[in-house]
Order: C-alpha cells, then sequence, then structure tokens
C-alpha cells in the first residue's frame, strides 16, 4: 500500500517536471522564430533597398526635385465662377501634350455628385434646389465637363486633327450645311446663325466621343449600350445617334443642340457618353464634349469652358433659336409634316365638294 502511493507521489513529480521543460522550449522556439522573423524581415528590406534603389522616406523627401509649377488658366477665361475652380483643377494636370493618363481622384471626385455610404434619415436631407432643365428625364446630367467648341468646316489644327469638312456620319457635312459655319462671333447675327448665309442645318450641334457606325453599319455593342436603340432602330445602315437632342447647361442657362458628328479625339468611349465613366485626357484637358458656336454664344461661354449635358427626348425640348433651321431639324420636319398634313385635308376637301357639285371647277381649271 506504501508502495503504491509512493509510486502515485513520484509520477505526479514527473509529469510537473515534464511540463515544466515542455514550456521552457516552447518559449525558446517561439524566440527563436520571432528573431528569424525579424531577422528575415530586415534582410527583405535590405534586398529591396539594393534593387531598387530606395532609401529612407526623409533620404527620398530631400532628394526629390521641387514640384514643378502647373499651368495656370487666367481667371477671366471662364465666364462661370462655378465652374472656375473645377478648370482649375483640370489645368493643373501635366502638359497637355504628354500621354493619356488617368485624371485625378480628387479632381473626379469634385466633379461628380456625391453620395453618402450609408442611408441618412429623412429628417437630416434636404435636396438642393432644382437647376435649369432638371425636368423630369430618365438620363441624367454629365456634371463639370471640359467643353470645347468646333464647327463645321474647321480646317485642321494641332488640337484639332481631323477637319470638319465632313462628319462621321455625313462625308459632305460642310456643303450640305451650305458653307464652313463662321467661328467669330461678329460674323454671325443676333439669331445664332451665319450672317452670309441661312444654314441648311441645325446650327445647334454637338460632338459626344462616340460613333454607332464602322463601314456603314452599326457597331455589334450599339444594342446593347445605346438606351434608345430599339426605338430608333430602322435597320443596320442607319445611325441610331445621329440628330439625337441633348441639353448643356451653363451656370443658370440651357440649351439643346442635335448630335451631328464624333469627337473631341475619340469614337468609341460609349462608357462615358452612355455610362458613368469620365472623358479621357486628351490633348483639351480632357474635354469630353464640342459644341457648336451657336451653342457657346447662347450660352455665353468660352470656346473652352466647363459645362454640364444629358441626353433628353425630343418631348423634352422647348421651343427656342435651335427649332428654326435645318432640314433634319426635328423641329422643322414636324412642321413639314403638319404642312402636309393640312394640304391633304384641304385637297381631299377640295375633292368632296367637286364631287356633290359636279359643276363647280377646283383651282387650275379652263372652266369658266
Amino acid at each position: 500500500m506504501k508502495m503504491r502511493k509512493f509510486l502515485h507521489v513520484l509520477a505526479i513529480t514527473l509529469s510537473s517536471l515534464l511540463s515544466v521543460v515542455t514550456h521552457s522550449k516552447g518559449q525558446d522556439v517561439n524566440s527563436t522564430n520571432a528573431t528569424k522573423e525579424k531577422k528575415g524581415e530586415g534582410e527583405l528590406a535590405k534586398h529591396h533597398r539594393r534593387h531598387t534603389g530606395a532609401t529612407s522616406r526623409a533620404t527620398n523627401l530631400a532628394s526629390q526635385d521641387p514640384p514643378a509649377r502647373p499651368r495656370r488658366h487666367h481667371g477671366n477665361d471662364i465666364k462661370n465662377s462655378d465652374h472656375a475652380a473645377v478648370w482649375s483643377s483640370y489645368a493643373s494636370q501635366a502638359d497637355a501634350d504628354a500621354p493619356a493618363m488617368k485624371l485625378n481622384p480628387a479632381i473626379m471626385a469634385s466633379a461628380e455628385p456625391s453620395f453618402p455610404s450609408t442611408p441618412i434619415s429623412n429628417t437630416s436631407f434636404v435636396a438642393p434646389p432644382p437647376l435649369p432643365g432638371d425636368e423630369n428625364s430618365r438620363y441624367p446630367w454629365r456634371r463639370e465637363i471640359v467643353t470645347t467648341t468646333f464647327w463645321v468646316g474647321e480646317a485642321p489644327s494641332h488640337n484639332n486633327p481631323v477637319p470638319n469638312s465632313a462628319s462621321c456620319w455625313d462625308p459632305n457635312w460642310a456643303r450640305n450645311y451650305g458653307g464652313s459655319d463662321p467661328e467669330e462671333k461678329a460674323q454671325r447675327t443676333s439669331d445664332f446663325i451665319p450672317a452670309s448665309f441661312t444654314p441648311n442645318e441645325n446650327p445647334f450641334y454637338v460632338a459626344l466621343p462616340y460613333n454607332d457606325m464602322v463601314h456603314g453599319t452599326l457597331k455589334p455593342e450599339a444594342s446593347q449600350v445605346v438606351p434608345w436603340f430599339a426605338k430608333a432602330y430602322t435597320g443596320p445602315t442607319k445611325s441610331v445617334c445621329h440628330g439625337r437632342w441633348i441639353a448643356i447647361r451653363f451656370g443658370n442657362k440651357v440649351c439643346y443642340a442635335q448630335w451631328e458628328d464624333a469627337g473631341p479625339f475619340r469614337t468609341d468611349h460609349w462608357q462615358y457618353v452612355f455610362g458613368t465613366d469620365r472623358p479621357r485626357w486628351n490633348l483639351n484637358r480632357g474635354a469630353g464634349l464640342d459644341v457648336s458656336p451657336a451653342v457657346r454664344d447662347y450660352l455665353g461661354m468660352n470656346s473652352t469652358d466647363v459645362t454640364d449635358w444629358k441626353f433628353v427626348d425630343f418631348e423634352e425640348v422647348p421651343t427656342g433659336p435651335w427649332a428654326k433651321y435645318g432640314e433634319h431639324n426635328t423641329f422643322v420636319e414636324n412642321e413639314r409634316k403638319s404642312e402636309s398634313k393640312v394640304a391633304e385635308i384641304f385637297q381631299d376637301a377640295a375633292s368632296g365638294i367637286r364631287s356633290l357639285f359636279p359643276g363647280i371647277s377646283g383651282p387650275g381649271s379652263d372652266a369658266h
């Protein structure tokens, strides 16, 4: 009995000693691993510095060249003070001749409407007052877009490498328009048309960087990306974008114009034209919209400025100077159809009268 008790005590003592030894070795192993990890981290850092030339943060900052002074745009070149800050941000980007680059995220954030990441209660949210052109529409505004001026018949230049005698949808654009649309305001009338001739097409026109046609046929993605495709489709060789109406907002004024060409610079950026992308960088400081001299003068903007724009259905377009001229102007086409319909009604009425009174001769008859 005493022997069994002695063996039991001995077993407990040996177990305790084994536990202490195991715990001590575990600490040694952890300490060794931590030392190895720390050593490995140091070797990795040395390897990185050796192969990349990286030095400490203080050395890097001290060795950097002073930052280049950004090119500045004169304040009086931007008439709309609300847009001057945005233009200054665009103007501080890399030199215009630099290769394509991404816009500064801060600029993009300032140019896009901000939305809270988490829901807010109705009691704490106050909707902003509506702005001109904020009619009920299924198309959103593209806000704070650098906007440049172009015109029918414009000759090629450094910032406009393609002549505007033709458009992407009309190879005889200048001839069909009636001549070159003068850029200078002094050569235009108070009705926003050229002083030397009456245009055969709408003088209120724009260009956006997408063309839905290639080699005379609709592009494969057009049916998927153009919102009004199903309604406007009339065949594979007919554009569904040519002549579409858009609204352009500058300050407190809104102008309406028709989409007549593709640009500036690009003809494939549907992700911006129909989606949520920002315009990509180009020689004109990331311009995403070209407008005609008539649009420029109506809005009172500079030849390069910052505007908002959006697509509109024709039913949303009010009458204005953009409704007066152009063979393919929707207003003019509808007026022509109305006049034709009235003429048909009078002709049918005259035919009915003659059938009731055979002795009555119509206009142009030789009867007396």
